[in-house]
């Protein structure tokens, strides 16, 4: 099977990325960060507190997470219920991020995750995927863009989904959560060595996709 692992950090279009070279390849997109989100909503749904790692790992064993694919677009499935729609809130963001640095969190999830790129041509996309979770992946990209740059598409992102945003705000989340992420003791966010880093910080989504591609060509 062939392996295309995309990680970076929270607003680098990972998943916009990753989805249009899935389909270019015609390989299944396989978008951990919204497995985390499913378990961080459910989380959130359940009263646990974000703080409270010993209750976070009591309780990420209770929901069932599994992944669909319905006329090409994947599905999140937490315990039988589509969440695709309540995933990007700024609230289950924040949930995730801190909820995914839980070892028993990640020991759930992981191997769903493994299993697909067993079973499947995949593109994966995440913060460890060509570290910790396909570090024997073909492809590895290191995705990046300046905080500015990532905090406006967050922002026009939630704005046309008519939610209300603070620019602000956004910046200083992700912020915090760069910090966060990367300085967290379980899988952090980092490039792997073999990864070859692609800053879209002045590309169009277009140019990303082209300069993936390349690489893929060159590197399979």
């Amino acid at each position: 099977m062939i392996n295309i692992a995309i990680d970076g950090p929270a607003g680098a279009g990972k998943s916009t990325i990753a989805k249009k070279v899935a389909a270019e390849k015609n390989y299944i997109y396989v978008d951990t960060g919204a497995m985390y989100r499913a378990m961080a909503l459910y989380l959130l749904r359940s009263g646990i507190d974000r703080e409270d790692a010993a209750a976070i790992s009591a309780a990420c064993g209770k929901p069932e997470i599994t992944i669909e694919y319905r006329d090409g677009i994947q599905v999140v499935l937490l315990d039988g219920e589509n969440v695709n729609e309540f995933l990007r809130t700024p609230r289950v963001s924040d949930m995730a991020s801190r909820s995914s640095a839980n070892p028993d969190v990640r020991a759930k999830l992981l191997e769903l995750q493994k299993d697909l790129a067993r079973r499947e041509n995949v593109v994966m996309d995440g913060r460890d995927i060509g570290t910790v979770v396909l570090p024997d992946a073909q492809v590895k990209i290191f995705l990046t863009a300046s905080v500015d740059v990532r905090a406006d598409r967050r922002y026009r992102e939630l704005i046309e989904k008519g939610e209300k945003a603070d620019l602000d705000e956004i910046r200083a989340q992700i912020k915090e959560r760069d910090e966060r992420d990367m300085n967290r003791p379980i899988s952090p966010l980092k490039q792997a060595e073999d990864a070859v880093l692609v800053d879209t910080s002045d590309m169009t989504i277009d140019e990303v996709v082209a300069a993936i591609m390349h690489i893929i060509e060159e590197k399979i």
